[in-house]
């Protein structure tokens, strides 16, 4: 990675909340923003792992389920309070459960993965929009998936939650206006927990993958870092991949 690209103090003093940091893109985005000087602030459902996370980074410590709309805005609302801005939201949390065939997948189980991968998104933007516009200036950033792009078997919930929260994000942008900046992250495979679940499955091609084909959960933390920052302008209102060689060899991402 290069040494100190000119984005990298983007979120210095900046306050920051970003959701599912318990492990994976979000532990690692929480570590890595906590090292550049962030004001974090992390929210998801109470758990050793969670904070863990928080007393690691500095960060405060936000219990809230991204699925219930009145949990993020008490988590934005604390965000102000604690301290007097909220300059970036990540949209992170997010779930890979249930991998089943549309024919005998749990209904409730479906529904409640898009309650959190799209509902979720929907509800941070939700709660952050205003403040954004309110203040002058913000970023909503979200990690979506290639599965937005194609369908895979199991993953019929995944995949539509994923493809809604890109055109959340292209909405979003639509409505914000130039005060707020809005933009996508699709990681491509990340090493974590969410691949061993899908590895355990064993259902489509993905579970299929060997372990080193999946890049570090730190990679994406620094695209995220990046996407903070006026150098990714143009991908406003859009989905930055960390699968492209160019976006790799612009953030000094090498194998």
């Amino acid at each position: 990675m290069s040494a100190d690209p000119e984005w990298a103090n983007a979120i210095a003093g900046k306050a920051v909340l970003i959701t599912g940091a318990s492990r994976g893109i979000g532990a690692a985005t929480a570590r890595l923003f906590a090292a550049k000087g962030a004001k974090l602030g992390l929210a998801g459902r109470p758990g050793d792992a969670l904070k863990a996370v928080a007393d690691e980074t500095g960060a405060i410590l936000l219990p809230c389920d991204v699925a219930d709309f009145s949990a993020v805005q008490g988590a934005v609302d604390a965000m102000v309070e604690q301290f007097g801005a909220l300059d970036v939201l990540i949209n992170n949390a997010g779930v890979i459960d249930p991998i089943a065939p549309m024919e005998s997948v749990d209904p409730a189980e479906w529904g409640r993965q898009i309650d959190v991968n799209l509902k979720g998104v929907f509800h941070g933007m939700r709660a952050a929009l205003p403040l954004m516009r309110q203040q002058g200036q913000g970023s909503i950033l979200t990690v979506g998936s290639g599965a937005a792009y194609n369908a895979l078997e199991g993953w019929s919930g995944y995949c539509a939650s994923k493809a809604g929260a890109i055109m959340l994000t292209r909405a979003a942008h639509l409505e914000a206006g130039s005060a707020v900046r809005v933009l996508s992250l699709s990681p491509g495979t990340v090493a974590t927990d969410m691949q061993g679940a899908i590895r355990s499955s064993g259902i489509n091609p993905v579970s299929q993958l060997d372990w080193s084909a999946h890049v570090p959960p730190e990679w994406p933390a620094h695209a995220l870092l990046w996407m903070c920052s006026a150098d990714s302008d143009d991908y406003l209102g859009a989905e930055v991949s960390l699968r492209e060689p160019q976006i790799r060899a612009r953030l000094g991402l090498v194998a």
